[in-house]
């Protein structure tokens, strides 16, 4: 027998990974609960576990599966979550032969675009900034709108709660702007660049890590520039 809360995070964490095969994170389903600190949901977590209802993935972070559901599973009991979740696509990502390193382009392939992967990104610490075309992905048409577009691998574990995960492809559309709250590509004082949350802090800019472990950056307005802001992901299981 699960309390209503138990049950509430249970369908929560379910719900989210059939829509995005994401597991939610601890400040998201803090939020979908109305709770007042993340400790409730580390104990309604472990009670859930405890009852055989979900699993901690060993070694990885954020990572939790639903082993079964309550005999009287109710759809309605769905808490809404604010804030980003990122569009996620299963499959493989597949190389092709690298084409002639242009300027990213789009092409028209009925119902995909191919963008191109410019190397890695650091969701961690920076690495260097992003390299040239080393080959083409195919993403769904409607998952990135207009714009010029291009992919990065992504590096690191700073953006786990995020959903953002070592080993991701980010979907990134280039641009040189961002709002607070955006996450986007920054390359700082040009040779390092990073994925981070854009936010100012008067006339300073903030990179800001979605993982605890890892603090807040702060630069001069003269130190950043913006390279694009994600706009979905793609996520390979092996």
């Amino acid at each position: 027998m699960l309390t209503r809360k138990q049950q509430e995070l249970l369908l929560f964490i379910h719900e989210r990974m059939k829509e995005s095969g994401v597991p939610p994170s601890f400040d998201e389903m803090k939020d979908a609960l109305d709770l007042a600190s993340k400790s409730g949901i580390h104990r309604l977590i472990t009670a859930l576990e405890e009852r055989g209802f979900i699993r901690r993935l060993p070694n990885r972070a954020r990572a939790l599966e639903v082993i079964k559901l309550p005999e009287a599973y109710s759809p309605s009991i769905k808490p809404q979550v604010r804030g980003f979740s990122p569009s996620v696509i299963e499959g493989s990502l597949g190389k092709a032969p690298p084409p002639p390193p242009p300027k990213p382009v789009q092409e028209d392939m009925g119902n995909s675009v191919s963008i191109p992967v410019m190397g890695r990104i650091a969701a961690g610490v920076p690495i260097s900034a992003i390299q040239n075309n080393t080959h083409d992905i195919g993403v769904p048409a409607g998952m990135i709108g207009s714009g010029e577009h291009y992919a990065l691998e992504v590096k690191g574990d700073s953006m786990i709660e995020a959903g953002i995960l070592d080993g991701d492809t980010v979907i990134i559309r280039n641009g040189s702007t961002a709002n607070p709250g955006d996450i986007v590509v920054a390359l700082v004082d040009d040779e390092e660049a990073t994925l981070k949350r854009f936010r100012r802090k008067g006339a300073s800019i903030a990179l800001e890590a979605a993982n605890p472990a890892y603090e807040t950056r702060i630069f001069g307005p003269d130190r950043v520039k913006i390279q694009g802001k994600l706009v979905g992901l793609i996520r390979r299981y092996h």
